[in-house]
């Protein structure tokens, strides 16, 4: 059969073009998947942005048990994810698994959540990253930099980065990502070797701490800071080992996240007495944390704090970069995008046109903030302070729907094939963290206005989540057509390089 008549027999289906349609196996051992992962954490960012941002604004001293508790749910969710990360290798990871369990328009609907999620948390992040390096150039260089510059630099580095090799940038996430943590972990020794007037106090553990109407909205603040490591499947094409290498990257994430933030936010509680914690993260806010470490650690440490705190934010730009270039990859290898998307670079077999898409995404929104920048009414640095907060809540928000519905995938896939009793624990734990997930986004939702500090008449509360509400909707109907209209192409949502593989050897069949 040749190729030609094939694909005229076959209507929907592409026909098979060889190695660019497949990212390169073996690429990725453990080391590099996991540090390539965890880069997306951003720790520094979280300890010096997320935690006295909680702290302040939900005033609950318990955020280290906040991450206690974020951590058993996400291990919950991870043993089915987990489970069904052995059956799937798709780079479309969320949308690859609920299309296996919930079927092809409810993946096709998830396909178009991710990638406007983790789109929306990695151009979020240019913002802040441009206000820092702004700010540093106009403290150690005497130079007034207009945030969006650097913004713009830092975009084009990372779109050029996501030409090269996935071995390269895991090399430069795992060096940035390995300093940071460093000297985060030295600011606990020293905040422990160093007690408030409290002295060791555990308070910050009690239970009661967590009593009040904030509790919601601080579990949307603090669950953000794990987004991360549920892209460790969004590689498993690029391993040798996947049904054993990306499970295990998942859990020693999840696991080491949840461990590290709350041991460096108990830290901060320590470094300040957990009954002045809530007082000093108001008055210091994103300061805090270097507040601390120059009375305990002196200002040299505090000036590569700050250093390291753009480096890390960069690595987090470069993480999140590299997984929506992967899921416009998957996409447009399924027909979801267009087809041109669904190829590699020949030269180094990375997803070069998906690594565009995100580039000029994020150009375009940062010349709309830094054209808002330039008005001469209100705060200056009000648009900047937009890009992150409004961006990054929609992207959390899209990550914690996309993992309830993976939650309910486990459960129907393992039921469909029969599984229900083998595999009785783990529908279990993914029906508790489906659960549990859907009560959190239900606070996002409802708490909205809070978590990007607009008040509570604000057209924003309903307008920012509706970018995502908007996406499930345009995915199903996207879902539906491609049913009606080509039912083979549809039938292959999330088979991912499967689908092309058997194509591959029934075209070779005599």
């Amino acid at each position: 059969m040749t190729t030609e008549s094939s694909n005229k027999s076959r209507p929907g289906i592409s026909t098979f073009k060889g190695e660019d349609r497949a990212l390169r196996a073996g690429r990725l051992g453990t080391g590099g998947l996991l540090l390539s992962v965890l880069a997306a954490t951003a720790p520094l960012m979280v300890v010096a942005g997320v935690m006295p941002t909680t702290f302040a604004v939900m005033g609950i001293v318990g955020q280290p048990l906040l991450f206690v508790v974020l951590g058993v749910v996400l291990v919950l969710f991870s043993v089915g994810y987990a489970e069904m990360s052995r059956h799937v290798h798709n780079a479309g990871a969320f949308y690859a698994y609920i299309s296996r369990g919930l079927g092809g328009t409810a993946g096709a609907s998830a396909a178009l959540v991710a990638l406007v999620a983790y789109n929306a948390l990695q151009v979020g992040i240019y913002g802040i990253f441009g206000f820092e390096v702004s700010g540093l150039f106009g403290t150690y260089a005497d130079l007034s930099v207009a945030w969006w510059i650097p913004a713009l630099v830092a975009a084009l580095v990372v779109g050029t980065l996501g030409w090269l090799k996935i071995d390269v940038n895991a090399r430069v996430l795992g060096v940035l990502l390995i300093i940071e943590v460093a000297l985060v972990v030295i600011f606990d020794i020293a905040a422990v070797s160093d007690p408030a007037a409290q002295g060791l106090s555990l308070h910050a553990f009690n239970p009661d701490t967590l009593s009040g109407a904030g509790i919601g909205t601080a579990l949307c603040f603090c669950i953000a800071a794990f987004t991360g490591f549920e892209q460790a499947p969004v590689y498993a094409e690029e391993t040798s080992r996947p049904h054993v290498l990306v499970p295990r990257v998942m859990f020693l994430a999840v696991s080491g996240v949840a461990v590290f933030f709350a041991l460096s936010s108990w830290a901060l509680t320590v470094a300040t007495g957990p009954s002045a914690i809530v007082g000093e993260a108001q008055k210091q806010s994103a300061g805090l944390l270097f507040g601390l470490t120059e009375d305990r650690l002196g200002a040299t440490f505090t000036d590569v704090l700050h250093f390291l705190f753009v480096t890390g934010m960069f690595a987090a730009l470069l993480s999140f970069h590299n997984v929506v270039a992967r899921y416009a990859f998957a996409m447009g290898r399924e027909g979801l995008l267009p087809a041109a998307f669904g190829r590699t670079n020949s030269a180094s077999g990375a997803p070069g046109t998906g690594s565009l898409l995100q580039t000029a995404v994020s150009v375009v929104v940062i010349a709309v903030f830094a054209i808002a920048d330039d008005k001469p009414t209100g705060d200056p640095t009000e648009p900047v302070l937009h890009l992150f907060t409004w961006f990054g809540n929609i992207g959390s928000l899209g990550v914690i729907l996309l993992m309830a519905a993976a939650s309910a995938s486990v459960v129907v896939f393992f039921v469909r094939r029969g599984a229900a009793g083998a595999q009785a624990w783990r529908l279990i734990t993914s029906t508790l963290a489906g659960i549990a997930l859907l009560v959190i986004a239900v606070y996002t939702v409802k708490d909205f206005d809070v978590l990007v500090g607009a008040g509570p008449d604000s057209s924003l509360s309903w307008v920012l989540p509706g970018i995502i509400g908007l996406a499930v909707l345009v995915g199903l109907a996207q879902g539906l057509v491609m049913r009606a209209r080509s039912p083979e192409a549809h039938a292959r949502i999330g088979l991912g390089n499967e689908a092309f593989q058997l194509e591959k050897a029934a075209e070779e069949t005599p």
